[in-house]
């Protein structure tokens, strides 16, 4: 284990430990106590059916974002891909929406398996264009062109909604929470993100050589079709699952990778861990505060990192066009 991995993972629990321990309700010290010893408890209430859960799910579903993050940016060699960029976030949004829309919010799972067949969808179409292009550019290219159908579709959904409530909850759906998650939700996204890093870890030897240029690669042996098709898949399992519980959040698949990428010497197959650990902490402590800010309404997730991660993206993207330049 590395230094690296070994101080995201101190970060990472400390972090947690954090997000159980605090909160807008405040308990006593013989409640924390009567909370370890009988979690039937009140403050055992609180903190392991309420707090607990919540704060696990924001590290997978933050793992899940920085995985992805971390495959695209390596596949497509593009220091500003995450995983909205190829279109999967909106489209497994675009299954929430219209699962909401169609009333089946009230069938227990039934919005999660809607967002799931979004992002699977996506996954498919992506995966039959990488393995008939040639340059990562083209599947960009589609993946902008199919993310902007998805919203296009969603904003239709909207328009047409006849029922304010269903109106209300897609756009709590599109802003992104953790809120009043359970262990259930839990294990709806880990098996998912358990199944993208089996493929990622399949795909980082491509990825390390993908660096060297596509003709040393080929030459090297590297399948670039079947990787890109591996990686494709693994960034949409991801990214699907994450959406399918959380919602729509934005900017941590983006910025996970590039907060570690400098301790790996930018070798993609090193990263994929180090961003996967980043962004389970970043949306653990995104999550924390908040909870803490003050506000007579709690903040949206996705509003919050968006609120964070849009400054990020923009000194990236200046940083980006002068190495261009030179």
């Amino acid at each position: 284990m590395t230094r690296l991995t070994l101080g995201l993972l101190v970060g990472l629990i400390a972090a947690v430990l954090f997000a159980v321990a605090l909160g807008e309700t405040g308990l006593t010290g013989s409640q924390y106590l009567a909370a370890l010893g009988n979690p039937a408890s009140d403050g055992g209430v609180v903190l392991w059916q309420i707090r607990a859960p919540r704060a696990i799910c924001a590290f997978v579903v933050g793992a899940a974002l920085g995985l992805s993050g971390a495959l695209l940016q390596g596949l497509l060699r593009n220091p500003l891909a995450d995983p909205g960029v190829l279109g999967v976030s909106a489209t497994a949004a675009l299954g929430a929406a219209l699962a909401i829309v169609a009333g089946a919010a009230a069938l227990p799972g039934a919005v999660e398996l809607a967002a799931l067949a979004g992002a699977g969808i996506a996954g498919v179409l992506l995966t039959l264009v990488a393995s008939r292009l040639s340059s990562p550019e083209g599947l960009i290219l589609f993946g902008v062109a199919l993310s902007s159908l998805a919203g296009a579709v969603t904003a239709l959904v909207f328009n047409l909604s006849q029922s304010p409530i269903a109106t209300a909850e897609v756009m709590s759906w599109l802003l992104g929470s953790v809120q009043n998650r359970s262990w259930i939700d839990v294990a709806w996204v880990t098996p998912a993100l358990l199944m993208a890093w089996g493929l990622a870890t399949l795909s980082s030897r491509g990825l390390r050589l993908l660096t060297l240029g596509e003709e040393v690669a080929a030459t090297s042996g590297l399948s670039l079709g079947r990787l890109r098709g591996v990686v494709v898949v693994a960034a949409a399992v991801a990214t699907g699952s994450a959406v399918a519980v959380a919602g729509v959040i934005g900017f941590v698949g983006l910025a996970a990778p590039h907060l570690v990428r400098g301790l790996v010497r930018g070798d993609p197959g090193r990263l994929l861990l180090p961003s996967a650990l980043a962004g389970g902490l970043m949306l653990v402590v995104a999550d924390l505060m908040a909870r803490l800010i003050p506000t007579d309404q709690e903040l949206k997730l996705g509003v919050f990192t968006a609120l964070v991660g849009a400054p990020l993206f923009a000194l990236i993207a200046w940083r980006a066009a002068r190495e261009w330049r030179s």
